[in-house]
């Protein structure tokens, strides 16, 4: 039995062969993620995979429906797999917001699923890094926010030459469409044709911008231009400030066609143009206001980032570490009447926050000193006694060979001294 197209397994390493999912590759992420996340002041939320479907239809309209994993549960309720999380963000929000002080720094690391047609760099679930400021308006949220995407994907020992974020703004184009009047249709269907031009080429987009009453080169000359609004100059220098300015540039290119979007908006890319955009995000100051249904109106900023295409990203700039099993110690139990005193210590050595294993069952001593070997264990380790009769723990570092015996209260510390992997 096979899984289904789209999902994916995770295997710890080694892998069993190329193209399998790595969960110590995932678990890395997730890490980083998180601790960069909090260096910042955010805290974790998380929410239910299954929402009712009118959550996501009220933000993203009926259209929406077609890439949604969406049924009618045994409740007769219309619900979806959630394909983001940022409506679910503003219904817990609208719920509780007067318990929070403002502003609300959050992020999560949901699990997100869309019925699409698979490609390079998008599947039909992820898992995505997601942080939020909610209810202040200034730009120095925003600026806070594109940090964090920043330094989030520095800690994987990216640089400037890496990646860039594109920093674009709604009320510019909103401005550049007020100076050029004609019959076009909703403002949204204009930011849907320049959210594509990229992807879709002259041919495709002039037709579609001249039914709206503009021309490519108007569209062209404005993107080139990138002359920043004064919103806009105000989070470049916030991150110039921090020394972060070179990893950012205006490009009105950038407008991201969703309807939800009110001001600033932004994505990184990598800088060498192989991959879809890492992460992106903008302002969305209504969404709470239209998923409360006008009960609770709060400013609010986001971005998203995907383990898939970060993964690949990564593997391509040789920025994973070596994953391996890790193991601080395994024990050797060579003597069977040991056995019961030697399960107390490993017991203990685990309860110190040591990674420690041993052989199930009575084995040879050499096939257990194998297994230490292939588990990558750090040190081997045995119970004996003293001439006198006391407890002594044998420990040898098996990249050195060096051997020491202690008591076993002093057991820990010594596994730790030789090189154990948890400090």
């Amino acid at each position: 039995m096979e899984r289904l197209p789209g999902f994916r397994d995770f295997y710890p390493e080694p892998l069993p062969q190329p193209g399998l999912w790595s969960a110590d590759a995932r678990h890395f992420i997730f890490e980083q993620w998180r601790a960069t996340a909090r260096r910042y002041g955010f805290r974790e939320y998380d929410g239910p995979p299954l929402e009712a479907l009118e959550l996501f239809t009220t933000k993203s309209g009926e259209e929406i429906l077609g890439q949604l994993y969406n049924f009618t549960d045994k409740g007769q309720r219309e619900v979806s797999l959630r394909p983001e999380m940022t409506p679910t963000l503003a219904r817990m929000i609208a719920a509780h917001e007067r318990s929070y002080k403002k502003p609300i720094k959050w992020f999560a690391l949901p699990q997100l699923f869309r019925y699409e047609r698979q490609q390079k760099g998008r599947l039909r679930e992820h898992f995505q890094f997601n942080a939020d400021i909610l209810g202040e308006g200034d730009p120095g949220a925003d600026a806070e926010l594109i940090a964090l995407l920043i330094d989030t994907l520095r800690s994987f020992g990216l640089t400037a030459e890496d990646f860039v974020v594109r920093l674009s703004s709604r009320d510019a184009w909103h401005e550049f469409l007020s100076e050029h009047p004609g019959e076009r249709a909703a403002e949204l269907s204009f930011y849907q044709i320049i959210d594509k031009l990229e992807r879709e080429g002259p041919e495709s987009s002039g037709p579609k911008l001249a039914a709206l009453g503009l021309s490519l080169e108007q569209v062209n000359a404005f993107i080139q231009q990138a002359k920043p609004t004064a919103q806009l100059q105000q989070i470049l220098d916030n991150l110039e400030a921090r020394g972060l300015r070179e990893y950012a540039k205006v490009d009105y290119g950038v407008v991201r066609g969703l309807a939800y979007y009110t001001g600033v908006v932004f994505e990184a890319f990598d800088r060498h143009g192989e991959f879809r955009a890492i992460a992106g995000g903008g302002r969305y100051d209504n969404l709470v206001k239209l998923i409360s249904h006008g009960k609770v109106n709060l400013p609010a900023l986001g971005f998203g980032m995907g383990d898939v295409v970060l993964l690949e990203l990564l593997k391509a700039r040789g920025r994973l570490p070596q994953f391996d099993s890790s193991l601080d110690a395994f024990c050797l139990i060579e003597d069977p009447g040991l056995r019961g005193a030697s399960l107390k210590l490993i017991h203990d050595l685990r309860g110190a926050g040591l990674a420690v294993d041993y052989s199930l069952t009575p084995a040879k001593s050499d096939k257990q000193f194998k297994r230490a070997q292939e588990l990558n264990a750090a040190c081997a380790l045995r119970l004996d006694r003293s001439p006198t009769g006391e407890w002594l723990v044998r420990i040898k570092n098996l990249k050195t060979r060096e051997e020491k015996s202690v008591a076993p209260a002093q057991a820990a510390a010594q596994v730790r001294a030789f090189g154990g992997h948890s400090k």
